[in-house]
């Protein structure tokens, strides 16, 4: 038996996976339902009102559950909660977990894990021959210290829930991520007025481009790195022109060695003036902020879209294989611990373009790994010691990305997925040869 955390996307296609191969397991979700943050309803979502799926759902849906043919091509999050309601139903997963359900500790128990867990007031401890983390990575604020003592209200935009939040208030937004460039464009029609510090460039990139998702044009000719980063750098370029002609610093790195802004009107509202363009903060006063630059204004709210950082508080950061100075465990293709057989850390990975469907084929790699190595399978055993030696490498596909917090866990995406596929190849190929299919025996 093991145990999933989480009943999110990720958590849903580990248990999936799961029951797809045979495996029994728990899984254990805080909220009443699933869907993760993708329920605004869950108090522990992350979710605002305006939030639509920043990838297209073509790009981004599971293979064999496809969204409904009336679902737009960028879904907005009460769409997408269905949609993993739905996933749930068609595969028969609500029976697996419990519900309303906090998991307090994991550690280690001889050959398996001892897993604490609170509903209610009823606090269980079980034991489980394994467990796979799939709690999510964008549930923690990262909420860096502001220079200074701001007198109006400092909040994350994990808080941030409606753009009625802003009404008649002079709003500074820190960062540009894609939540940031939301909830700016939000605030236009509400604040009296809105700001964007920014310390860095980003890459921008419209939704749609030849009314077609952007996402979902090119890629079936493959080029080399160097030429692909020239080329779609050119093309967003000539698309959307550069960010300092709306007053943003450019980036002083290639495409795609950050995680681009899927937003253009940001840009729009940038170069009609509704949107003003700051640099990074280097002292506040009451309400007055002052900038590098030697500018100046005041505002009433500081909304700090500052990202989040990895958080797994019910177990300790050395089971976890994660050093106090990386921003992420040292984990073989994000998944393998070194040593430890039967922990895994599913979902904590981004690439762009990676999907649902790559981290469905994650948990079916990982789902495989789990019953070749029981059965003695030697690809099984052959990943196991490359997983032991190769904690350390990053499956970047050459990329420089930056050394930023959040890109820790960052991948190249067509690297990652073809080493996947070599491994399910592999370990399908020996399940076969056993004589064994993934339902004629189940795993206790």
């Amino acid at each position: 038996m093991y145990a999933v955390i989480g009943a999110g996307p990720m958590g849903l296609a580990t248990a999936r996976n799961l029951d797809k191969y045979g495996i029994t397991f728990t899984g254990f979700e805080l909220n009443s339902d699933v869907g993760g943050l993708w329920d605004i309803d869950n108090p522990h979502s992350t979710m605002y009102e305006t939030a639509h799926l920043i990838s297209s759902k073509t790009m981004t849906e599971f293979a064999e559950f496809p969204m409904k043919p009336e679902v737009a091509s960028y879904p907005r999050h009460d769409a997408l909660r269905e949609y993993f309601r739905d996933y749930a139903r068609h595969f028969d997963l609500y029976r697996h977990y419990e519900f309303d359900t906090r998991v307090l500790a994991v550690e280690p128990d001889g050959e398996g894990w001892l897993v604490s867990t609170r509903c209610g007031e009823e606090v269980r401890t079980r034991h489980f021959q394994g467990v796979l983390i799939a709690n999510g990575t964008l549930h923690h604020p990262n909420m860096p210290a502001l220079p200074g003592d701001f007198a109006g209200r400092v909040m994350h935009s994990s808080e941030y829930r409606a753009p009625d939040a802003f009404d008649g208030q002079r709003v500074l937004v820190v960062g540009c991520g894609n939540s940031g460039a939301d909830i700016a464009v939000d605030a236009v029609h509400h604040a009296r007025s809105v700001d964007l510090s920014v310390r860095r460039g980003y890459y921008f990139l419209p939704k749609f481009l030849l009314g077609k998702p952007i996402d979902t044009l090119g890629g079936k000719l493959k080029l080399p790195r160097r030429m692909k980063q020239w080329l779609d750098g050119k093309l967003i370029r000539a698309v959307m022109g550069k960010p300092s002609q709306y007053g943003l610093p450019d980036p002083d790195y290639r495409i795609y060695e950050s995680h681009p802004v899927m937003n253009s009107l940001i840009l729009h509202h940038l170069g009609h003036g509704d949107i003003r363009a700051r640099r990074d903060i280097s002292d506040i006063k009451g309400n007055t902020v002052t900038f590098t630059d030697g500018e100046q204004a005041d505002y009433d709210i500081i909304l700090m879209a500052t990202g989040y950082k990895l958080h797994y508080p019910f177990i300790e950061r050395e089971h976890l294989n994660w050093p106090r100075d990386a921003g992420a465990p040292h984990l073989y293709m994000n998944v393998f611990h070194p040593d430890y057989d039967n922990l895994f850390m599913m979902g904590m990975i981004e690439a762009a373009g990676l999907g649902w469907e790559g981290r469905n084929e994650q948990a079916e790699m990982v789902a495989l790994f789990i019953r070749q190595l029981a059965a003695g399978s030697p690809e099984a055993l052959k990943l196991k010691e490359i997983k032991r030696r190769e904690a350390e490498n990053v499956l970047d596909g050459g990329y420089s990305y930056l050394k930023l917090e959040r890109m820790a866990y960052y991948v190249h995406k067509d690297t990652y997925r073809d080493t996947m596929q070599r491994y399910r190849d592999a370990l399908k190929r020996d399940m076969a040869a056993s004589g064994t299919s993934s339902r004629s025996a189940r795993m206790a």
